[in-house]
């Protein structure tokens, strides 16, 4: 079975996305346009993306003291996907969208993911325009979203800082009010920059004539203090080059430069830099200091970039999840190709018999079989998220704040299940090829190097589990742990009828009530210091959980309908489900005891003894 069988069974058998169409937004589509959309991406990432994704990794970004140099390869994939209208595909059409539902969007995106993902979807660019359309005023809509959306200017997301990392509440960054007048610029309240940004992926390059920075930076107040932690920091454009406002070029540059760039494991497609703002090197109007355009509130800079983030976590579980489905599909085929050994008989080997392919024996298969759950199950989670953004935009009053709040809980599993696991889908994936999997003559390799990076940023999983437990379980009264145990319970009623799942379904059952029982013990102090203390664990399970009852849910839905287990493509999602039941649930039960107990091991170990 194909990648794109696999994708279409989950979009349209599972989550019912053709039914999105009978909604006003969504009423000039049918599966006949979402199926469109889908061809043309896979063509695009096929003929485009694919062929360079060996260029971009040994062939990478580097400055020559002007500007970034990148490979002839992405210039023609960036062409081609802009051209495709997909960095604005979920946008309306009076600018320039195709008011397609974010599903579709989601899993046509995924092509490139899985093709070149250091390439990729223009993921900042387009969610740094989303963020703009939300707390942007409309003259910042026009001029930069619209560009941004357009394909002619890129966006970046500017946050981490080198002495600071994640740490927002240690950012130094400063903005100054530009000037006594400095709330009269059309473009907004106008501000002068200096610090210094780390990590900025796509921060420079000449794929566009522009790049439109987000920025975080600390203001002062009325007293022109600086308030300490994240209630000062508030939130800036900052162009690469200065815009008029009808969105063209002066020719002036912003006092933004690129101070070097990082030379990264994997994802080495992708510009990751060191980027100075308000050095001096590129003085505006005479002065030092990057010209910045205040969005939203001051000093409410991080609530409106948690709108970016939160959709960039979504992205980054996405290219976690297909670089996991590259790495299966290539230790897949090998695995069917590869002769070698014999298989163990009653009376041991029989060395006078041909060699037999790899797939035939038993490890081999249960290394295939844990890819497969690892990867197809994590493409069930992020569609099933953005089938939750389409249901909060456009579903009934009651289903959109129900869509909301479960998301608000399912973003940290979205961002860290596929980011762990797919990862070592992708570590399977060279150990099927043997000693060849760890040289450059198969993919395998650069697979694991690229989705090494995806537990890492946008959020560590440390601070993934912080946030699933220390806010999100407990949010409104843990009313979106509560919305989804129902949702998991609805699974469990459905797969109780079928003998086939009944086990599974009642394994599921008391899973989820050892995650509830768990949640109250870590917080029965009271004491977030002895609640988080073994956050990971907790997390860990609680997306083991969220897997199960998705496979669940999709091999129930599979044999509904079908009605034959034995029929491949059905074998292959129950047997999946029987892996992962089987072989992944039963570990919640050692993640969860230390959460329990409240374990103390790590955290009283001595600084000496480590």
């Amino acid at each position: 079975m194909n990648y794109r069988s696999t994708l279409d069974f989950l979009l349209y058998d599972w989550l019912k996305t053709e039914s999105l169409s009978g909604r006003e937004r969504f009423s000039d589509h049918s599966r006949e346009t979402f199926d469109a959309v889908l061809d043309t991406c896979e063509r695009i990432a096929r003929d485009k993306y694919a062929p360079a994704n060996r260029t971009v990794d040994t062939q990478e970004p580097h400055f020559d003291g002007e500007k970034v140099i990148l490979p002839k390869a992405t210039h023609e994939a960036h062409k081609a996907f802009v051209e495709s209208g997909m960095m604005s595909a979920a946008q309306d059409y009076d600018i320039g969208g195709m008011q397609l539902p974010y599903t579709v969007q989601a899993a046509a995106n995924s092509f490139f993911a899985m093709a070149s993902v250091s390439i990729g979807s223009n993921m900042l660019t387009s969610g740094n325009a989303n963020l703009l359309m939300v707390h942007g005023t409309e003259l910042q809509k026009q001029v930069f979203a619209l560009n941004e959306f357009s394909g002619r200017w890129a966006g970046t997301m500017c946050l981490s800082e080198p002495q600071a990392g994640s740490s927002l509440s240690d950012v130094a960054t400063r903005g100054v009010p530009d000037g006594a007048d400095f709330q009269s610029d059309p473009l907004g309240p106008r501000y002068r920059l200096t610090g210094n940004k780390m990590w900025i992926s796509a921060g420079d390059h000449e794929l566009t004539e522009n790049i439109v920075h987000i920025v975080l930076a600390k203001i002062p107040d009325a007293d022109g203090k600086l308030v300490p932690g994240t209630r000062g920091i508030s939130l800036f454009i900052v162009p690469k080059k200065m815009v008029d406002t009808q969105g063209q070029l002066t020719g002036q540059r912003n006092d933004v430069a690129l101070a070097g760039l990082n030379h990264k494991l994997g994802w080495r497609g992708t510009t990751n830099t060191l980027l100075n703002f308000g050095e001096g090197k590129y003085p505006v109007e005479g002065k030092a200091g990057a010209i910045g355009y205040l969005v939203g509130s001051p000093g409410k800079g991080l609530a409106c970039m948690f709108h970016m983030m939160n959709e960039a976590r979504i992205g980054v579980g996405t290219a976690a999840t297909m670089l996991g489905m590259a790495g299966y599909y290539a230790s897949l085929e090998y695995a069917k190709s590869r002769p070698q050994g014999r298989p163990v008989g009653p009376e041991g080997k029989d060395a006078a018999k041909p060699q037999v392919r790899i797939i035939e024996h038993a490890d081999v298969r249960r290394m295939l079989l844990a890819q497969k759950a690892y990867c197809e199950g994590a493409l069930a989670l992020e569609l099933y998220c953005a089938r939750l953004v389409d249901e909060q935009k456009t579903g009934a009053e009651k289903a959109a704040d129900e869509a909301r709040i479960l998301l608000e809980v399912l973003t940290p599993i979205a961002k860290s299940w596929p980011s762990e696991w797919c990862l070592e889908a992708n570590s399977l994936a060279i150990q099927v090829h043997g000693g060849y999997g760890y040289t450059r003559d198969f993919p395998v390799e650069q697979y694991w190097r690229d989705n090494r990076l995806n537990m890492i940023h946008e959020g560590t999983h440390g601070i993934q589990a912080a946030d699933l437990l220390g806010r999100k379980v407990l949010m409104e009264n843990g009313r979106g742990l509560q919305l989804m145990a129902e949702r998991v319970q609805e699974t469990i009623a459905r797969a109780a009828g079928n003998p086939r799942l009944a086990a599974h379904a009642e394994a599921l059952g008391a899973a989820l009530q050892q995650v509830a029982d768990a949640t109250g013990k870590a917080w029965s102090t009271g004491n977030p210091r002895d609640a988080l203390i073994n956050a990971v664990p907790y997390m860990q399970a609680f997306g083991h959980v969220v897997l199960a009852w998705l496979w669940l849910d999709v091999a129930q839905r599979s044999l509904a309908l079908d009605g034959d287990a034995a029929k491949p493509a059905t074998a292959g999602r129950v047997g999946a489900t029987d892996y992962f039941f089987h072989y992944e649930l039963p570990k919640i039960g050692a993640w969860l005891k230390v959460v329990e107990s409240r374990d103390a091991t790590c955290v009283q170990m001595a600084e000496e003894a480590f």
